[in-house]
C-alpha cells in the first residue's frame, strides 16, 4: 500500500462566521453574569458617568440593566459599538498606529457589546448631546433598529443596556452556571470593587426587585474615599484604618490599610486597583503577608484597599481578556513600595489598636439577658498619635464628691511595702502613693492606678480606662529594641556568671548547634557540652535574668519545622519574637511596682506596633467613661 493511502484527507480551512466568532470571545470574555456586568459598568464609567445604576434578576441570567448619565451614544455610535473591535478608547496616534501600552480607560478591547450580544437578547437605549434618544434591539447577530425611543434615564445624556436571557444560544455554558444566590453575590463584588475605586460616583444595585446597596457619590478627597470603602468595608475598617501615601520611580500608592488587632480569618478584604481598574493579583497576598509578618499570626490576614497609579506604559494591562491580570514592568519596585509603605504607616499608628478589641470588651461584659438588638455595641475611639501634640484634651469628667469619712484604708498587711494597699483579693493591688493630680491623665495610655493577678495594668486616663497585659506588651518592646540593636551592630550579649547547660536529644542540640553562629548575632552564644548537650554563656542583655533552659528547648523545635538551608535571617521574625516572648518578656505572674507599670505605659507610647504583640494579639483594651456609664445604666 503507498504512503500515500495512510494520508488523511488535506482540511479545508473556512472562515469562522461573525456570529460563531462573537460567541467564542463571549467565553473568554463573558464567563458569567458578573462579568457581563463588569463590562457594562466599566463602559459607563468611561463614558464620564456619575451615577450608576444595576439591576438583576436570578443572578442576571434572566435579566441585566446598566443605566448610567454618560455622555451617551447616537443610533450611528451604537450600530458601530455593537461591530466586533469597535471602540472609542483607542485612537490612532500621529503615525498612524495605535499603543496598546498606553492604555487610559477601563476597556479598549471592543468585544463586550457583540459578545454579550450575542449570547442574549440586548437592547441599547441612549441619547447624545443634541441628538433624539434612540434604541437598538439585537438577537442573534439580528440588529433592530435603530429607531426613536423614549428618554426617561438618570441625565440628560445616557444609556442604559437591558440584556435578557444571557447565555440562551449557548445552552451548554448555562450547565456551568452556579445558584442563583452564588451569581448574585459575584455581581455584588464585582460592582463593589468598581464602587470602591470610583468614590466620586454614585452606585446602586437591585436584586429581584430589592435594594442590595445605594452609595451616594463623594468628594474626590481622601476622607471622602475612606467614607466610600467604609460603607463597602465595615464601619469597624473606616474607624481603624490607616492612610497609605507613597511614591517610588513613577509609581503612586494610596490607600488604607486595617490596624494589625483588625484582621480576618481570609484574605477577601484585601483588594488592590491598578489605574483605577480591579485586578486579581497573586502577588498582593504575598506582600501585604510580608508586611504583617511581625503583627499577625498565620491564620489570620489584615483588611486592605490599596490603589496603585503609574505610567500606563508601566504596566499592561492585556494579559488577559477580562482585564483582571496585569503585568508591571518593574513588579520589584511595586512590591518593594507597597512592604514600605504599610510598614511605614503601621509604625506611624504607634501603639494605636483596633476600637474593635474595645467594642468586643464591652460586648462580653453585656448581660446574657439583654439582647444586642436593644443594646447596640458600643465603639470608644482610640487614641490618636497626633493626639501628643494637641494643647489641650477637654475638661475632664466631674469627680464624684466623696466624704472624707467615707471610706477608711485598712492597715497595711505584714510583709507589704509602705504606702502599698491591698483589698481583699489577695491577687489584686493598687499604689497608693501614685499622684492624683489632673496632669497625669494626658499621658495616651494614662497613668497606672492598679495591678491585677499580677498580670494586667489598670490604668486610668482623662475620660477612660486602659487595661494591658503587661506581658504582651512588654513581650513587643523587647522585639523592637531587639530589631534596632540588630539593624546596627548586632544585638549586645551579657554573659553568664555561671554558664547554664541545658539537656537536649541529641538531634534537638545538633539543630540548635548548626545555628550556633546566627544566634549570637542575636545575642545567644552557645557552644557543644558533650553529646546531647548545650552551653549557654551568653543571652540577649535586653532579657536580664532569664529562663536560657526554656529559650533553648523552645528554638530547638522552632529549628525542627525550618529548612535545613534557610538562614535564620530569613525567619528572622520568627526565632527573634519567640525569644522575646521565651526570654526577655515581663512575664505574667510578676509583680510589679508603680515606677515599673508606669515605664512600661511610656515606653509603649513611645514604641511602633505596640499596639499588638509579636503574635497579633492586642496588648491593651481601652474603655471609654462614656461606655463604662452606659454599662451601668448610667446614660
Amino acid at each position: 500500500m503507498p504512503d500515500s493511502a495512510r494520508l488523511p484527507d488535506r482540511p479545508v480551512i473556512r472562515q469562522l462566521p461573525p456570529d460563531a466568532v462573537n460567541r467564542i470571545a463571549a467565553g473568554e470574555v463573558v464567563e458569567r453574569p458578573a462579568a457581563a456586568v463588569k463590562e457594562l459598568v466599566e463602559n459607563a464609567l468611561d463614558a464620564g458617568a456619575t451615577a450608576i445604576s444595576v439591576s438583576i434578576e436570578d443572578g442576571g441570567l434572566k435579566r441585566i440593566c446598566v443605566e448610567d448619565n454618560g455622555c451617551g451614544m447616537s443610533g450611528a455610535d451604537m450600530l458601530m459599538a455593537l461591530e466586533r473591535h469597535a471602540t472609542s478608547k483607542l485612537a490612532p496616534g500621529a503615525d498612524g498606529m495605535i499603543d496598546l501600552l498606553n492604555i487610559h480607560t477601563m476597556g479598549f478591547r471592543g468585544e463586550a457589546l457583540p459578545s454579550i450580544a450575542s449570547v442574549s437578547r440586548m437592547t441599547i437605549t441612549s441619547r447624545a448631546a443634541g441628538e433624539d434618544a434612540a434604541e437598538v434591539f439585537i438577537e442573534a447577530g439580528r440588529v433592530e433598529g435603530p429607531k426613536p425611543a423614549a428618554w426617561t434615564g438618570k441625565g440628560e445624556t445616557g444609556t442604559r443596556i437591558e440584556v435578557r436571557d444571557l447565555f440562551h444560544a449557548t445552552p451548554a455554558r448555562l450547565k456551568f452556571m452556579k445558584s442563583d444566590r452564588a451569581e448574585t453575590m459575584a455581581v455584588t463584588d464585582a460592582v463593589k470593587r468598581l464602587a470602591m475605586a470610583n468614590a466620586d460616583v454614585s452606585f446602586s444595585l437591585e436584586s429581584n426587585g430589592r435594594s442590595t446597596f445605594r452609595y451616594a457619590a463623594h468628594q474626590p478627597t481622601p476622607e471622602g474615599h475612606l467614607e466610600r470603602l467604609g460603607a463597602i468595608m465595615g464601619r469597624d475598617f473606616r474607624e481603624n484604618a490607616i492612610a497609605i501615601e507613597s511614591e517610588r520611580d513613577g509609581v503612586q500608592l494610596s490607600g488604607f490599610a486595617g490596624l494589625p488587632t483588625l484582621n480576618r480569618g481570609n484574605g477577601s478584604y484585601q483588594y488592590l486597583f491598578v489605574n483605577g481598574r480591579p485586578v486579581k493579583d497573586r502577588m498582593l497576598t504575598g506582600v501585604i503577608r510580608a508586611a504583617y509578618q511581625d503583627f499577625l499570626a498565620r491564620d489570620r490576614h489584615p483588611m486592605a484597599a490599596l490603589f496603585v497609579d503609574c505610567d500606563p506604559e508601566l504596566v499592561d494591562v492585556n494579559v488577559h481578556p477580562a482585564k483582571t491580570e496585569v503585568r508591571f514592568r518593574d513588579a520589584g519596585n511595586v512590591r518593594g513600595l507597597i512592604i514600605g509603605s504599610l510598614r511605614h504607616s503601621l509604625a506611624a499608628a504607634g501603639h494605636r489598636a483596633s476600637t474593635t478589641v474595645a467594642g468586643y470588651a464591652l460586648g462580653r461584659m453585656q448581660s446574657e439577658g439583654e439582647s444586642q438588638r436593644d443594646a447596640p455595641l458600643p465603639q470608644p475611639s482610640v487614641w490618636d498619635r497626633s493626639s501628643l501634640f494637641r494643647d489641650s484634651y477637654g475638661s475632664p469628667p466631674p469627680r464624684p464628691q466623696v466624704s472624707p469619712q467615707a471610706y477608711e484604708p485598712a492597715p497595711p498587711t505584714p510583709g507589704m511595702a509602705e504606702g502599698e494597699t491591698r483589698y481583699d483579693a489577695p491577687s489584686v493591688r493598687m499604689e497608693a502613693d501614685l499622684p492624683q493630680d489632673g496632669a497625669t491623665h494626658d499621658f495616651p495610655l494614662g497613668v497606672a492606678r492598679a495591678q491585677l493577678h499580677e498580670t494586667y495594668i489598670v490604668a486610668q486616663t482623662r475620660d477612660g480606662i486602659v487595661i494591658v497585659d503587661q506581658h504582651a506588651a512588654h513581650e513587643r518592646l523587647v522585639y523592637e529594641q531587639m530589631k534596632a540593636q540588630m539593624a546596627s551592630d548586632g544585638v549586645k550579649r551579657q554573659a553568664l556568671l555561671i554558664p547554664e547547660v541545658v539537656e537536649l536529644a541529641e538531634d534537638e542540640a545538633t539543630r540548635v548547634l548548626d545555628r550556633a553562629e546566627e544566634l549570637a548575632e542575636m545575642g545567644l552564644e552557645i557552644e557543644a557540652f558533650g553529646a546531647g548537650a548545650v552551653c549557654v554563656r551568653a543571652t540577649p542583655a535586653l532579657f536580664g535574668n532569664m529562663d536560657a533552659a526554656s529559650l533553648i528547648k523552645d528554638l530547638a523545635d522552632d529549628f525542627a519545622e525550618y529548612e535545613e538551608g534557610l538562614a535564620l535571617k530569613e525567619r528572622f521574625e520568627d526565632v527573634m519574637g519567640n525569644m522575646a516572648c521565651a526570654g526577655g518578656a515581663v512575664r505574667a505572674g510578676r509583680r510589679l511596682n508603680a515606677d515599673e507599670m508606669n515605664a512600661l505605659l511610656r515606653q509603649m507610647e513611645a514604641t511602633p506596633y505596640s499596639g499588638q504583640c509579636n503574635h497579633g494579639r492586642p496588648t491593651y483594651v481601652e474603655l471609654k467613661l462614656a461606655d463604662i456609664e452606659r454599662l451601668f445604666g448610667r446614660r
